[in-house]
């Protein structure tokens, strides 16, 4: 069975908006400004895009301020220059709703099945908003990260959109050299790269990681 390129699936969606003279309403959920710049710098040239910052795995308060802040600026930054208008919902934030969510999936590894609850606690909300407030599709920023494992991505999105109704927008952002675009607009617009996806396990693994570089 072939592997599913989902850039090109985003592309051929593209070329027949763009052959209808159509820019349908997007609901993006983001993770993060720099996961954001290059998705949000790529799709307003093509879709009605509305950020939906629901990120409830974010278990320490004052980060999830700090990088909600950032995604605001972001898009406010964007919103100055040419090019059609960002808006943005902020998701409830509930860390709670995160625990519950991964309850007895808590030693597994990063990128491992706490991961993929994680995904279909944020995926499954952001497609639940798209089809009460009439967005045309949804998708999500995290492909873009090199550490994301996309073909999980988008099967949960597609599980979503199937339950609830909405319409799953295929992508896989890191390709097409996105993810090394959101390194260079992270550092012109002076972006907050935190070095952790975000819940209190992965903070963990990155410290234990950093400290196993700083014994060599």
């Amino acid at each position: 069975m072939n592997k599913r390129n989902y850039s090109k699936e985003l592309d051929a969606y593209i070329e027949d908006f763009q052959k209808k003279g159509e820019y349908p309403k997007l609901l993006l959920h983001a993770c993060c400004a720099p996961c954001s710049s290059y998705c949000l710098e790529f799709l307003r040239n093509y879709f009605d895009v509305t950020v939906f910052f629901y990120n409830p795995n974010i278990t320490e308060d004052a980060e999830y301020h700090k990088r909600v802040q950032e995604e605001k600026r972001l898009i406010g930054e964007y919103n100055q220059k040419e090019g059609r208008k960002i808006e943005i919902i902020e998701g409830e934030y509930k860390p709670s709703d995160f625990f519950d969510a991964v309850r007895g999936y808590e030693d597994c590894k990063e990128g491992g099945e706490r991961c993929r609850k994680c995904f279909e606690l944020r995926l499954f909300e952001t497609a639940r908003v798209a089809k009460d407030k009439g967005f045309d599709f949804f998708t999500t920023t995290l492909t873009i990260s090199p550490l994301k494992n996309a073909d999980v991505l988008n099967e949960v999105g597609e599980i979503a959109a199937r339950e609830t109704g909405a319409r799953f927008l295929p992508s896989d952002f890191k390709k097409k050299e996105g993810y090394k675009r959101s390194i260079e607009l992270s550092k012109e617009y002076g972006l907050y790269r935190q070095d952790f996806c975000g819940c209190s396990f992965s903070k963990a693994q990155r410290e234990l990681e950093k400290n196993a570089v700083s014994s060599i």
